[in-house]
């Protein structure tokens, strides 16, 4: 009887465990889909293992895809939020857009539709910019680099302006293209996130 007991008590714990398990959904593009390296190497994988080596039972799930836009994002991000059903989501998008030379504003559109849709999920969010290239002139860029720290005033979220803050320019970070970091770039860019998701953690 008291084995049974025992039995039921330890799977009423596991049970109580599983269900507090939490999710953290990375939507991103290729700085986040780990292109041109291994994706263990990325900075996901890597936060991944900083969140568990701090202590918290959160699960990574990253839907990143390399070349994606924030179209393509906002097209895929209801299904992504119903599957995962995050307590934090994590929206690096841009890039792509602003290579294509996409007006800002449906830039920042389509990520305000993404962080009205993760919020009404009660998903916290973390949105994480990119720098550009000046490929389209200094008004161009001024107008995308504005958009990150305008939508998180506008809907009062966490926001990196941007992720490759510590390895842009610098090419021993980086891979040949100047836009993607290599292995030893993305340590430094998981730190940059861990420094804007940790305060929106729970344990």
């Amino acid at each position: 009887m008291i084995t049974k007991q025992l039995k039921l008590i330890l799977a009423l714990f596991i049970t109580i465990g599983f269900a507090q398990a939490q999710s953290i959904l990375v939507v991103g593009d290729s700085i986040s889909a780990g292109f041109g390296i291994d994706p263990k190497d990325g900075w996901v994988n890597l936060l991944d293992e900083k969140l568990k080596a701090e202590g918290y039972q959160y699960e990574m799930v990253n839907r990143s895809i390399s070349g994606d836009t924030t179209t393509n994002g906002l097209n895929r991000l209801p299904k992504a939020l119903e599957e995962v059903k995050p307590e934090i989501t994590i929206i690096e998008l841009g890039g792509n857009d602003g290579l294509r030379a996409t007006p800002p504003k449906r830039i920042a559109d389509n990520l305000s539709s993404m962080i009205e849709l993760a919020k009404s999920a009660n998903s916290k969010v973390l949105l994480v910019g990119i720098q550009l290239p000046p490929n389209y002139g200094d008004a161009y860029l001024e107008r995308f680099l504005a958009i990150y720290p305008e939508l998180g005033e506008k809907h009062q979220i966490a926001v990196l302006p941007s992720i490759v803050e510590k390895v842009g320019g610098n090419n021993d970070l980086m891979q040949g293209d100047g836009i993607h970091s290599n292995k030893d770039g993305q340590p430094l860019m998981m730190e940059s996130v861990w420094e804007k998701l940790k305060p929106l953690l729970s344990h």
